[in-house]
């Protein structure tokens, strides 16, 4: 293959790494002004992380179901190439049925909202196919020693989308002026803001992703691009995510139906929610231990579950992509909640926000997680250790002005001091923890424990710094998780990998989750729902150090 058609098929490949963070991201935006305009509460406004997430885990299960049952790799049959152009073509025709899902929507109009969803859910179900050809494909397009070049480059293009996503959708839906909550409010009651922007924006992303299928599918000169690795079989990993599935789809199907009504909850109901939800994240958490301990028992027909590694790492990237959805798909409501109308104070007894003035900070966040996976790719190209020391402290802050050339003129000096003190926190961590994985681990899940519990006790800034914190932290830890948790697999690292894309689950899970306990105690004290997670995390980091060890695996 030519150097030609290799940067022609990466420039494409890393649109559409681009085009999945601006989406996923502004979905922080979004979600207020959709529990806003159709009136919802925050359990429901989480249904867009529902719909979004839970079809990369969908899609995921869907292809390895088909995969077994023709006892052949479905996806390494079509060839990554054909593969990405699928997962473009179905994420363009959720992107264009936005348009007609909310034709004519007005203020109010709850039942609309679903339709929103099922749009989003196709959307997120060609991104599930594209993620899981996406970076066998990266790693193809050249010598496979730059692999890891083309996916971090990739990567990095990614967390740019997730920067600027939250800023353009706030100017499309809202425009430039500034509005205070009440003119907003008004005017959206008022239909003088409506969704006829969303389905413009959506219009255009599915053009988008209709021209990057065109230009895979019309290079005739780029392969196809096929895995060598058999396909292994896993008749009792499959059953069990069947399982999994059903429980889900019937916890989620019950809380549904009680908002079918649409009379307003008693607290008897709202309770019976909440532990529907808990049963669902205790039927993820269950299927993990069955695996773990009946697979240790006898490893037939578990496939790579019965390594102890993969069924820790799934929960884990369930709590990592869990946490990191979940800041801030709350924070906006954080920021708009009123909790002292007298002083007009949300809970963290600062000024209260109104839906546009949310996304500088949905922006921030995730920009940290930019600035996390910038600072992650200096390893990569082999710089002497001098030179190395002073890329960890310049990155961090060159990627920090990228932020603030984006968001020019939205912070004040105090809030651009406050996130250079949590940059110069991330920094010290990548000192401490050098380039070690399980190191990395275990000191940015103790620094993520710490952010959220100095957010849950602190008021003002301090609090509001500390949860934006949280992308920071959690920026190097997919990379981690997924090296550990495949490390010793051998001819199961493909299966295992698939696994691990399916529990992007948790970031279908632990939003809506949170969004109802914020619904029944307060939308400050849900965030030890992030407690939990990044607790999680830390256990992982331990565990399974212990577990590599003792099967005498280098990593």
């Amino acid at each position: 293959m030519s150097n030609q058609n290799n940067k022609s098929a990466l420039t494409t490949l890393v649109t559409v790494f681009f085009l999945r963070g601006f989406i996923a991201a502004s979905n922080g935006v979004f979600i207020p002004f959709c529990k806003t305009y159709f009136n919802i509460d925050q359990f429901q406004s989480q249904l867009v992380d529902f719909a979004f997430y839970g079809a990369y885990y969908l899609g995921a299960l869907l292809l390895f179901i088909i995969s077994s049952s023709i006892k052949k790799d479905i996806l390494n049959n079509w060839g990554y190439k054909n593969g990405i152009v699928y997962g473009l073509l179905i994420s363009a025709l959720g992107a264009l049925i936005m348009y007609p899902a909310i034709a004519g929507a007005e203020q109010g109009q709850t039942h609309i909202f679903y339709y929103v969803l099922i749009a989003l859910f196709i959307v997120g179900l060609g991104f599930s196919l594209q993620q899981t050809a996406a970076n066998p494909f990266a790693i193809a397009l050249g010598d496979p020693e730059t692999g890891s070049h083309r996916l971090n480059l990739a990567g990095g293009i990614n967390s740019f989308g997730t920067t600027i996503g939250p800023i353009v959708v706030a100017l499309v839906i809202f425009g430039s002026t500034p509005l205070s909550g009440d003119e907003l409010t008004a005017m959206i009651k008022n239909n003088e803001i409506k969704l006829t922007t969303i389905q413009a924006l959506y219009i255009g992303v599915g053009v988008l992703f209709l021209l990057a299928a065109a230009l895979f599918h019309f290079s005739k000169k780029l392969p196809a691009l096929k895995s060598e690795t058999a396909f292994e079989p896993a008749n009792k990993a499959r059953n069990l995510l069947i399982v999994l599935t059903l429980v889900i789809v019937a916890c989620f199907g019950y809380i549904f139906s009680t908002y079918s009504g649409g009379e307003m909850a008693s607290d008897r109901l709202e309770n019976t929610r909440l532990i529907v939800l808990f049963v669902a994240l205790f039927a993820v958490v269950a299927s993990v231990f069955i695996a773990n301990t009946s697979a240790s028992k006898n490893g037939n027909g578990w496939g790579a579950m019965k390594y102890p590694q993969l069924v820790l790492g799934m929960l884990a990237i369930f709590c990592y992509v869990g946490v990191e959805v979940t800041i801030q798909s709350n924070l906006g409501e954080l920021l708009k909640q009123v909790a002292d109308k007298a002083a007009n104070l949300n809970p963290l007894g600062l000024p209260v926000f109104d839906d546009a003035q949310i996304a500088p900070y949905i922006s921030l966040y995730w920009g940290g997680l930019m600035i996390g996976r910038w600072v992650g790719a200096i390893a990569v190209f082999n710089p002497s250790k001098g030179l190395k020391k002073v890329l960890l402290i310049i990155v961090p802050y060159i990627a920090f002005g990228v932020i603030l050339l984006v968001n020019f003129g939205k912070y004040t000096t105090n809030e651009m001091l406050l996130f250079c003190v949590c940059i110069a926190v991330q920094i010290a961590g990548f000192f401490m923890a050098k380039d070690n994985p399980v190191k990395t681990l275990k000191i940015f899940a103790s620094l993520g424990v710490l952010g959220m519990l100095i957010g849950l006790f602190t008021t003002g800034n301090l609090a509001l710094f500390a949860f934006l914190s949280g992308g920071l932290f959690c920026s190097i830890m997919w990379p981690c998780i997924f090296t550990l948790s495949i490390a010793g697999l051998g001819k199961y690292t493909s299966q295992g990998s698939a696994f691990l894309i399916m529990m992007i689950l948790g970031g279908a899970i632990i939003p809506p989750l949170q969004g109802k306990i914020a619904d029944i105690f307060s939308i400050q004290s849900s965030y030890w729902i992030a407690v939990m997670c990044f607790g999680y995390l830390l256990f992982y980091s331990f565990r399974t150090k212990t577990v590599l060890d003792k099967q005498g695996v280098e990593y």
